[in-house]
């Protein structure tokens, strides 16, 4: 049987006494798009960074390409061949696009440098076109593009995506979900995806999980969960 490029396997996490994660269990197979969905405050931001080894779990185990990354400190974990594009974007502001992508960079050098930020302008022209301008003047959609941009030029196996489409224009989150899409149809990059936009997370992903007050109390494949009527009823009316 195939092993999961990314295993969770009884994860809990806490912030301080506050209990986060609470048993969680996750598999995300080479080539899948997998997307967790949940209410605000349910965790799945939590579940991403402790992924990346900030918090650590206080129980269970994570495994990354059949080792154990559990505790292993962040920096380590990102020269495994995982990138996170967080929540909120965290953009060097004052950095121009071209720094910006350069930052992205430092965790695997200049190899094949070239080649992939030439990816990275087919997926977003528009960062082409704004190479010299800082990153906090840009638009919040191409903020966005920049954030994902910079996680990919360090050439990730693994693409961990936090809120992608989070107070974003319905026509740039398309852009942002379409550019997903095609990156893993053309390239098979593997990807994790937090959303709170259930309907485009869900049309987009292989599988999907539902992550309630830090456990997981759902699974399946996309449309499968799309077509259920409590996860409609929860995550759906009024969204799309």
């Amino acid at each position: 049987m195939t092993q999961p490029l990314l295993k969770l396997e009884g994860v809990t996490a806490f912030y301080g006494k506050i209990q986060a994660l609470r048993g969680v269990d996750l598999d995300v197979m080479r080539g899948e798009i997998v997307t967790l969905i949940g209410a605000n405050g349910a965790g799945k931001s939590t579940l991403m960074m402790t992924i990346c080894g900030s918090p650590h779990a206080r129980d269970g185990r994570i495994t990354y390409d059949g080792h154990d990354i559990t505790q292993l400190p962040t920096h380590q974990i990102m020269h495994m061949g995982l990138a996170q594009s967080p929540e909120g974007r965290r953009i060097f502001g004052r950095m121009s696009v071209h720094e910006n992508l350069l930052m992205g960079a430092q965790v695997v050098g200049m190899k094949n440098y070239e080649q992939t930020r030439e990816l990275v302008f087919t997926l977003f022209p528009r960062l082409k076109e704004r190479l010299a301008q800082r990153g906090g003047t840009l638009s919040g959609g191409e903020q966005q593009m920049l954030a994902i941009a910079r996680a990919l030029m360090s050439q990730p196996r693994l693409l961990l995506l936090d809120e992608p489409s989070l107070g974003l224009a319905p026509l740039v989150v398309r852009q942002i979900f379409g550019a997903i899409r095609q990156l893993n149809r053309e390239t098979g990059l593997t990807v994790l995806l937090v959303e709170q936009n259930a309907y485009q997370a869900l049309r987009l992903a292989h599988r999907g999980y539902v992550l309630v007050n830090g456990a997981i109390t759902m699974a399946g494949p996309g449309a499968e969960l799309l077509a259920r009527p409590e996860i409609r009823a929860a995550y759906l009316e009024g969204a799309h």
